[in-house]
């Protein structure tokens, strides 16, 4: 299985417009960073967890030439904004791209994307088939992906566990029934939006101190602000078998 970082930012500094920090400024192609989204390559099949704003230009950077299913953690808009440009992929397959979410989220898909699903049925508008999820394993192109539910403040929303692989994003909070799905990983990609502490993101401190529980042999940190500070010096603070995570970013598990 091959995961790329689509993306590993907010909208909080893409970069911000007349924001002058180091970071916004910064020439360090690691700290230029979209919203946060997943491709996971697998066994001939390509997903993509969340397809925020930045959705076409990631795929073009990477080259993505297949699409096979999208899996959304939530429905805020740096999380399903772009989800107009499975077009392209709809055009080339000439099928209709699988959507999992729970049903909140399916609700804001329908409202955002209502030409979608209108019965005029517009000529060319994007295809969706919408898939319910829950707390139970999906059988996914034969392979089976568990939700993990973890809160983002008050908000419920999905992570996913793919083989030895756990992805988390803008969640602040996850309960020990939850955190049993994650025994055993060895790739942890958790969400750190900033060092000082957050209503519903994890802080820096806060996700290491979660890696520490969790145990995984490789960390990323993912869904970083711009406040954060710079790739290199963040990084530098770092233990050993724990990485920010940056666009572009890509390993085999």
């Amino acid at each position: 299985m091959k995961i790329t970082f689509l993306g590993t930012g907010t909208s909080q500094g893409i970069p911000v417009i007349a924001c002058d920090c180091k970071t916004c400024s910064s020439s360090d192609t690691r700290d230029k960073r979209l919203r946060a989204s997943l491709l996971v390559e697998l066994e001939g099949k390509t997903m993509v967890i969340d397809a925020g704003p930045d959705f076409r230009q990631q795929m073009l950077r990477e080259d993505v030439r297949q699409l096979d299913a999208i899996l959304l953690t939530h429905e805020h808009i740096d999380h399903i904004g772009g989800m107009d440009d499975v077009r392209a992929f709809n055009f080339k397959s000439n099928k209709a791209i699988d959507i999992f979410s729970d049903e909140r989220v399916q609700k804001a898909i329908e409202r955002q994307y209502t030409y979608v699903f209108s019965e005029a049925g517009y000529p060319g508008a994007p295809k969706m088939n919408l898939h319910l999820i829950s707390d139970n394993p999906i059988d996914l192109f034969g392979t089976f992906i568990y939700p993990i539910k973890v809160f983002h403040h008050k908000l419920p929303v999905y992570g996913f566990r793919i083989g030895e692989m756990a992805y988390i994003t803008d969640a602040n909070f996850i309960s020990p029934e939850s955190k049993v799905k994650l025994s055993g990983i060895r790739h942890f990609i958790i969400n750190a939006l900033r060092k000082e502490k957050h209503l519903s993101h994890y802080s820096l401190d806060e996700a290491l101190d979660l890696i520490n529980e969790i145990a995984p042999e490789f960390a990323y940190i993912t869904h970083v602000g711009h406040t954060m500070g710079l790739h290199e010096e963040v990084t530098a603070t770092l233990p050993s078998n724990v990485m920010l995570a940056y666009d572009g970013l890509c390993f085999i598990c």
